[in-house]
């Protein structure tokens, strides 16, 4: 059965096209020309720059219809062509929409306004609507984009008219504001959530007019008294005048960046307005893959006349040495880089030197902020083999899709490799290889989910492989994450999954790690590892709060980091908020243990951290 608009927006995020009109613009046709006008003198033309966006991902494709309504159709002396303008705009979307991919009516803002602050009358806009809504519905489209509405009165009549058409049509209600300087002028964004959300529409978000760092509070402040879904559509920053010619000069990564964040704060429909072309689309798509994973989903189900016998998974003490220790010891694991070549000695050596320190586990991340290094799984058996220490290893979603996954973990297991760390992992662009491709067929919970039925004896498709796997499961998690009932979430969705254990990010302010424990309180309890990064410089500290997504240093650190006097100074500063940091986790009942991530490698400012910790009588 076909998927509805409404099933995909209550069922995932929703990825909207960019600039019909950027890139008519950008492909040559000035401004002088009716853009609508376009389907019928140029139809291959727009139905080309429909497949670029349908080619570059996009979830919904936007009918070149804006400004196709019978007022701004009689500028041009077009009034006639309004039924043909509309329909074909329709027919070109659908033409280039592949399986999957919903089809957008677009509906504009009129040239005049309503009274009492223009001259139109709310029946002449709400005719006009009515009357461009009715050709856009009878030629099939998915759903009613009002987009870039300056008057909220005028969207009132917009939203009304398509009604009168449609009782069932899906509607997507957007307005732009015009901030000057701390203010709105017209409608703050408050008001018009309130306003928009007592209307019958689907989702209620804002367009045009300002860039992803603006727009994302406007969402953030829409999204605390709206009821519905979001929606946000930034420029590509803001317009700059070249050789004529106004061009947006934001990076797609950039972008990209921002659409992540939006989803990160509740937004469901993600796209971009002027400026943003098929390329910006692509990148939005990668890095919203970081976060929405694909909708393939992991279930055990038994095949038509065969039964399946899933076995109970093993005692976690008789998996490994790390799962019979952690919860009945304080025990510390510490992350080791792998080399970017050929040579893993030093990394044995660190590991050695932290087993002789007496420091119970090493984890080895696999490719952090997606840069190539060697295999953690080679690197971890190397390890193993030659250092009487537990290992740790995180396993990423990003790099391998269901059947890689799924061999190397049955390999993993072969040679001993029994813990295992489920992470998504971050987008390709944030690494050394910005060209690469993301999978994300999973994400960590339902990888987590799929390692468990490893341990039950069954295979990703919910077949028996003949035995059971040993792994012992953990999972990461962000205290200081906003908003922190979304973290709190996926959480207890790992939880519920088959989480083992648990390692956080580095914290640096306790009320963060008190805050979250205590929301976690109720949930079932597992081995919590509280995050220790010790800072290297007041440098470091800044770049990590600043430019590292997920990392909150809070300001009376960074003074402190900035107060010491020179490098030498502010390094045994870190090393003592570190120390404070630790001390601090450990009078929690919850904390089991610390993950404590070496500064640039020195392994030797693990031990001083927790030489130090040991020391302190106060924090």
């Amino acid at each position: 059965m076909t998927e509805t608009f409404r099933e995909a927006l209550h069922s995932r995020v929703l990825l909207a096209d960019g600039a019909m009109g950027t890139e008519i613009y950008r492909r040559g046709v000035f401004i002088n020309r009716c853009y609508d006008a376009l389907n019928l003198d140029r139809g291959e033309f727009i139905e080309e720059i429909h497949r670029d966006y349908a080619a570059a991902g996009a979830d919904i494709l936007t009918t070149n219809t804006y400004g196709a309504q019978r007022i701004r159709l009689a500028k041009h002396g077009l009034e006639d062509k309004l039924s043909d303008i509309n329909r074909a705009g329709v027919r070109l979307a659908r033409a280039a929409a592949t399986s999957g991919q919903f089809v957008g009516g677009s509906m504009g803002p009129l040239p005049l306004r309503i009274q009492p602050a223009g001259p139109l009358s709310g029946a002449s806009a709400r005719e006009a609507y009515r009357e461009q809504a009715e050709l856009l519905i009878d030629e099939g489209v998915d759903v009613i984009l009002l987009e870039t509405f300056h008057q909220l009165s005028m969207l009132e009549e917009a939203i009304h008219a398509v009604r009168s058409v449609s009782a069932d049509i899906p509607i997507s209600a957007s307005f732009a504001f015009k901030q000057m300087r701390h203010y709105f002028v017209g409608p703050n964004p408050e008001e018009v959530a309130r306003k928009i959300g007592t209307l019958p529409v689907d989702v209620i978000g804002t367009n045009c007019v300002n860039g992803p760092a603006v727009m994302l509070e406007l969402v953030e402040r829409m999204g605390s008294v709206a009821g519905l879904p979001l929606s946000a559509m930034p420029n590509a920053g803001q317009p700059e005048q070249v050789d004529g010619r106004t061009l947006y000069l934001a990076s797609p990564e950039y972008l990209a960046e921002y659409a992540r964040r939006f989803v990160q704060n509740g937004v469901r429909v993600v796209g971009g307005c002027c400026g943003t072309t098929p390329d910006m689309v692509k990148e939005m798509r990668s890095f919203l893959a970081s976060v929405i994973p694909s909708r393939r989903r992991v279930e055990v189900k038994a095949k038509p006349g065969v039964k399946v016998q899933a076995l109970e998974p093993m005692p976690r003490e008789d998996r490994s040495r790390w799962g019979g220790r952690i919860g009945r010891e304080f025990a510390v694991s510490v992350e080791l880089d792998a080399p970017r070549g050929l040579d893993p000695a030093r990394c044995v050596e660190g590991a050695a030197l932290l087993a002789d320190a007496g420091i119970q586990a090493i984890n080895i991340a696999d490719g952090p902020r997606a840069t190539a290094r060697m295999s953690a799984l080679a690197l971890a058996l190397r390890v193993k083999e030659k250092v009487d220490i537990d290992v740790v290893v995180h396993f990423c979603c990003r790099d391998r899709n269901l059947l890689g996954m799924q061999m190397d973990l049955l390999g993993a297991h072969a040679l001993g490799i029994h813990n295992i760390l489920c992470v998504t992992g971050d987008p390709p662009k944030m690494g050394n290889y910005p060209d690469a491709t993301g999978v994300f067929d999973l994400d960590s919970v339902e990888l987590v989910r799929a390692v468990k039925n490893l341990n039950r004896g069954l295979d990703f498709a919910g077949d028996p492989i003949g035995d059971q796997t040993r792994f012992v499961i953990g999972c990461g998690c962000n205290p200081g994450y906003e908003p922190l009932d979304k973290e709190v979430d996926k959480f207890r969705r790992k939880l519920e999954a088959g989480a083992e254990f648990v390692f956080s990010q580095p914290l640096y302010d306790p009320m963060l790690l008190e805050q979250f424990l205590g929301r976690i309180e109720t949930l079932p309890r597992i081995p919590f590892f509280v995050g220790i990064l010790p800072l290297a410089s007041a440098r470091n500290a800044d770049f990590l709060h600043n430019e590292v997504p997920g990392m909150q240093i809070p300001e009376p650190i960074r003074s402190r980091m900035h107060s010491a006097s020179d490098r030498a100074s502010q390094r045994r500063e870190g090393i003592a908020i570190a120390a404070e940091a630790l001390r601090h986790a450990r009078s929690f009942e919850q904390v089991s243990g610390a993950y404590i991530f070496p500064p640039f490698g020195r392994y030797s400012a693990v031990l001083e951290v927790l030489e130090k910790s040991e020391n302190l009588t106060t924090v």
